[in-house]
């Protein structure tokens, strides 16, 4: 019944967990992702902290509480055009683009074969290529290529369709738009990583070896670009040396004036990473303040006491042009101490920007200066997760489920 429908927007841990926990407490639940796949950005990731357990493991327990619900229907490369109504009786527009790739698809991967053109695989940020058709990653949601009309050449060349025996690629797929009317919303469309290019300073861009947070996280990840080698990007030799540098734009008048109050941790975390692969690695971490509240404490205590700790905003990276190894400069704030440190790989930690920071939701709501969704700005539509303000995997979910719930308690009696 369409009057107690939920439409839940971005198919990250935020999404999925409010689709699974609205239609398991009986409501019609609409899934709407502008990937070709579930998951989001902890698809991405190589551990969570503190258990450094892979994410797979929980993305797959919600992609089968997924398929055993029938009131769960999701719609991935789609995104919503327009909200319209009120609380209760809502109607949103829905706009998917082609896969090019319809449900008879196997992944037997044959029409990768056959296509001979590449592209950079957003999915690893670019560190590798795929095919123009192509598997989002190997766990992916949908099992089910996608075929990027970017750069396809489409009915010119056709190869991946001669290839597939199972009649499953359709190039003359369009465009599509439909309406949804649903009691309520969830907008849970995440975040981005602040863009790293705009602190010139570091040099993101212009040196290969200076690298974010994310990048980092594929790099360690065994199905990445590398196999899980963390390895410099100028020539893939060891990393013997690592600096993480802190607040990279974030706390920052002139780019996040906000702590992400995730960055530490993962910083931590990613420095486990290093450890794991090469015991022997120096390993230095610079940083305003360290946030590591409640439980998250002993992790912290954990991990310093194997790398150097240093408290003070890094003011320049340079590069050495002939070895391409990294130099760090950075005042001490206990000694005093003017720093210089050379090293194979930065990291830089920077912070989380939330997506309705540049793609409002299509309805009348308020954001703060931030982008980021005031809570009770519109009734029936609510922000779930790192729209709202930057979280953790684990925080993520608890805000989800209660999102889930404001939205059931939208459409009761309606």
């Amino acid at each position: 019944m369409s009057f107690k429908s939920i439409l839940v927007v971005g198919g990250g841990v935020s999404g999925l967990t409010a689709a699974v926990e609205a239609a398991e407490a009986g409501r019609e639940v609409y899934l709407v992702e502008k990937e070709p796949y579930l998951g989001g950005r902890v698809a991405r990731m190589n551990q969570y902290f503190p258990k450094l357990c892979p994410p797979n493991c929980g993305l797959e327990i919600n992609f089968k509480r997924i398929k055993q619900n029938p009131r769960i229907r999701f719609f991935t490369l789609a995104e919503i055009e327009k909200i319209t109504g009120r609380e209760g009786d809502f109607t949103a527009t829905v706009r998917v683009s082609p896969r090019y790739v319809n449900q008879n698809c196997t992944a037997c991967g044959k029409c990768v074969g056959a296509c001979p053109v590449e592209r950079p695989n957003e999915f690893n940020y670019g560190l590798d290529r795929t095919r123009a058709i192509y598997l989002p990653h190997e766990f992916a949601f949908p099992v089910k290529y996608a075929i990027d009309d970017k750069v396809c050449l489409g009915a010119e060349c056709a190869k991946c369709v001669a290839a597939c025996q199972y009649d499953a690629i359709d190039l003359s797929m369009t465009p599509k738009s439909f309406d949804l009317p649903v009691g309520a919303v969830v907008w849970a469309a995440g975040w981005e990583p602040y863009d790293a290019a705009r602190i010139d300073y570091y040099g993101f861009g212009r040196y290969q070896n200076v690298i974010t947070n994310v990048i980092m996280e594929r790099l360690a990840a065994p199905n990445g670009p590398t196999g899980g080698r963390i390895v410099r990007p100028s020539d893939g030799r060891e990393v013997k040396s690592v600096a993480f540098v802190q607040c990279a734009g974030s706390r920052d008048e002139n780019h996040l004036p906000y702590c992400s109050g995730v960055c530490c941790l993962a910083s931590l975390k990613q420095a486990t990473y290093v450890k794991e692969q090469n015991p022997d690695a120096g390993v230095s971490m610079y940083y305003i303040d360290v946030r590591a509240p409640g439980r998250l404490e002993d992790f912290y205590t954990g991990v310093k006491s194997v790398i150097s700790l240093v408290k003070g905003k890094v003011g320049e990276i340079t590069e050495d042009p002939e070895t391409k190894d990294l130099i760090v400069q950075v005042e001490d704030q206990v000694t005093g101490e003017i720093m210089k440190e050379k090293f194979d790989l930065v990291v830089l930690a920077t912070g989380m920007v939330p997506a309705t920071a540049r793609s409002k939701v299509p309805f009348d709501l308020t954001y703060d200066e931030d982008g980021f969704i005031l809570s009770g700005s519109q009734p029936g539509i609510y922000g779930a997760g790192c729209v709202k303000r930057p979280l953790d995997v684990s925080s993520s979910v608890q805000d989800a489920t209660a999102a889930a719930l404001k939205a059931i308690q939208s459409t009761v009696g309606r």
